[in-house]
């Protein structure tokens, strides 16, 4: 670790860490909440009683912990805050995601056989911006014109540039005063309602196929899905969802003979092609129709080939622990009142947030809580959802892991072993804060080998 970018007084609080008489409990600890770089503090204790005699069969207490407080994780799953526990988190996702493609943590292994799609949802276009493209692996020019027009700003609408990934011009404008950010914004708030009528008519378009009343359709068949939201450069949401289809009741039996893959299909085509969200007039602007975007992927999972299940969890776990990174937004909540000038902003991003609190302020668009959403570019859905019957949930994962940890505590001796319905606990917990001090923060990084924020090792 190099000594230059550490401050001294970072350097002195870990010196100070290291030679503490309490250090080994205090490492134990760390490792315990898996190197999280913001674990809650708490203050309290827990005891265990027998009820019939009253006797203490345990007790825990924080005043013998360093610093008189309990380390936990914080269970972010956004990597930009905790990249540990936003790694337990897309290590979940991905879990679920495949057990509900093989089966697997209650789900049969018969799930292959049902007809399931890949499918991804894009936003329209506002406005050109620049993009790297690819062809047989080798990069293409951007948006090459050879009688490219001029925009009314005096930009030429080409690029010849062949951008590298990691060009920080991706994603922007290639006129920023042409570029709508007004319907960027507002198809963002209109996302989760753009996806909630795309399920209602693929429910309904699968009902039409198999000669349904639409009421009828759940004693034959159900839709199962989970769907993850990913920012692309410009700014714009996009959905990528596994779609599946059951029988009656979820993913223990299967579908009727007439749900086929290529009925699922023709319904998400038909879905994504006809569903519409109206933006109400305002301030002398027209009312604005949003729709999906014209690029819609749909595609069979199989065990084989270029699109197996391992292949979908990992890409749509890895997109569950993102956010607008890519976009470079803030990873917090803005106040109408901040200056924006005073944060690291892409020129595109300040303008999009800009254009967020300043619809938010407009009465008749107050159900979209814009404001509230500012440094979300106006998305204000969940990231990773799922059906009822999809498969196990993160709550399921993360049960099944609390009573792996008590399990071995009790094997271990940390916990004695009694029948928790004769026992009764009481406990007292006080929240005492959060995060590490620098000095704590560096050591936390060495022992773990997590990153500190702004990326250094």
């Amino acid at each position: 670790m190099p000594a230059r970018t550490t401050n001294p007084h970072a350097l002195t609080g870990m010196i100070t860490r290291l030679n503490s008489p309490d250090y080994d409990r205090w490492a134990a600890q760390v490792h315990r909440t898996g190197g999280c770089r913001q674990p809650i503090h708490l203050r309290g204790k827990v005891e265990h009683y027998d009820q019939a005699t009253g006797r203490l069969l345990h007790r825990y207490t924080t005043r013998t912990e360093p610093d008189g407080v309990l380390r936990l994780p914080c269970k972010t799953r956004r990597a930009s805050r905790c990249p540990s526990c936003a790694e337990v988190y897309r290590a979940d996702t991905y879990h679920l995601i495949r057990a509900g493609l093989i089966g697997g943590k209650g789900v049969p292994e018969t799930v292959t056989a049902h007809p399931t799609l890949f499918v991804t949802l894009t936003a329209p276009s506002f406005g050109p911006v620049h993009a790297r493209r690819e062809q047989n692996g080798k990069a293409l020019p951007c948006h090459p014109r050879r009688d490219a027009a001029t925009c009314p700003h005096g930009h030429t609408l080409s690029c010849t540039t062949k951008h590298a990934p990691d060009d920080p011009r991706l994603g922007e404008p290639l006129c920023p005063d042409c570029y709508d950010y007004t319907g960027s914004v507002l198809f963002n708030a209109l996302a989760p309602l753009l996806w909630k009528r795309f399920a209602d008519s693929l429910r309904r378009h699968l009902a039409k196929a198999g000669g349904l009343p639409l009421k009828d359709l759940r004693h034959h068949l159900t839709v199962s899905f989970a769907k993850v939201a990913e920012y692309q450069r410009r700014g714009a949401v996009h959905f990528h969802a596994v779609i599946r289809l059951d029988g009656p009741g979820g993913p223990t039996a299967p579908p009727p003979p007439w749900a086929t893959t290529d009925t699922l299909t023709d319904a998400v085509h038909h879905a994504a092609r006809v569903v519409s969200a109206l933006v109400p007039a305002h301030e002398g602007q027209p009312a604005r129709l949003f729709k999906w975007g014209t690029q819609l992927d749909t595609r069979p999972i199989t065990l084989t080939g270029d699109l197996t299940e391992q292949a979908v969890a990992g890409y749509i776990a890895k997109y569950a622990t993102k956010a607008a990174e890519c976009v470079g937004t803030l990873d917090r909540r803005v106040n109408p009142l901040d200056n924006l000038d005073a944060y690291n902003l892409r020129d595109h991003a300040r303008r999009l947030i800009t254009e967020c609190l300043r619809l938010g302020a407009i009465e008749a668009l107050a159900d979209l809580r814009l404001t509230q959403w500012a440094h979300m570019l106006g998305f204000r859905g969940h990231f990773s959802t799922r059906s009822r019957h999809y498969g196990p949930t993160l709550g399921d994962l993360r049960a099944a892991r609390e009573h792996h940890a008590r399990t071995d505590d009790i094997t271990t001796g940390r916990l004695p072993l009694f029948d928790e319905d004769t026992v009764l606990v009481i406990s007292e917990w006080q929240y005492a804060g959060k995060g590490h001090s620098a000095g704590d923060l560096l050591l936390t990084a060495a022992l773990t080998g997590t990153p500190l924020p702004g990326g250094r090792p």
